[in-house]
């Protein structure tokens, strides 16, 4: 996925941090990251050394504590900068059990007063492991705080599998651009890939 904005910002800070480092040879890496709830993270080494990914070790840590942080990673072919869900960077890891960690649900800003209002309660993500419980829905790329919501349900279907009424749609052509939608949010989603009906409500007040 392409960065916004305020991801860039989260870079810049870390290359910044990094060029401040020195030559202590036990300190070569620097991270930036936003306080309480953890939205993006990159690692950036020194010496011009550019975007690093995470060792396995601090891939454990942010999931374990911040399960729906993104991290920005050198793309496999260019070496720019790109961006992943942690859970990708972690196939088939270990949960501990008693693991509660604050969850985050991500909109575009455009969802903010659908999301803020009631009226926007469902929502399809791909490789973004959510489950049901509370959560705080937070808008990319803005100033906004988040919003305390509930996660009612959460259902995996293949996404060539999809129906209108899977998603409460109701105009013709609908379900056509809603998966172009998500075509275009997930770029790298293979054709049967399985994707997540989650279903939430907006539960109090802004936090």
């Amino acid at each position: 996925m392409d960065l916004f904005d305020s991801e860039l910002r989260v870079v810049a800070a870390a290359e910044e941090l990094a060029r401040e480092l020195g030559a202590d040879e036990n300190h070569t890496v620097a991270a930036a990251a936003n306080a309480g709830p953890l939205v993006t993270i990159v690692a950036v080494g020194n010496q011009t050394r550019g975007v690093l990914a995470p060792c396995g070790r601090c891939r454990q840590v942010i999931l374990d504590l911040h399960p729906d942080a993104l991290v920005v990673v050198p793309d496999d072919t260019t070496g720019q900068p790109s961006i992943a869900p942690i859970p990708a960077l972690l196939p088939r890891s270990y949960r501990h059990p008693d693991s509660a960690p604050a969850r985050l649900l991500r909109f575009n800003a455009r969802y903010l007063d659908a999301v803020a209002d009631g009226t926007k309660t469902l929502t399809v993500r791909w490789s973004e492991g959510h489950r049901t419980g509370p959560a705080l829905a937070y808008f990319e790329n803005t100033a906004h705080g988040t919003l305390p919501v509930e996660v009612t349900s959460v259902m995996v279907k293949g996404l060539d599998e999809l129906r209108c009424e899977d998603l409460d749609l109701t105009r013709p052509g609908g379900l056509e651009r809603y998966i172009a939608g998500l075509r275009g949010h997930y770029p790298t989603m293979p054709a049967d890939a399985n994707v997540e009906i989650v279903r939430f409500r907006r539960t109090a007040a802004d936090i």
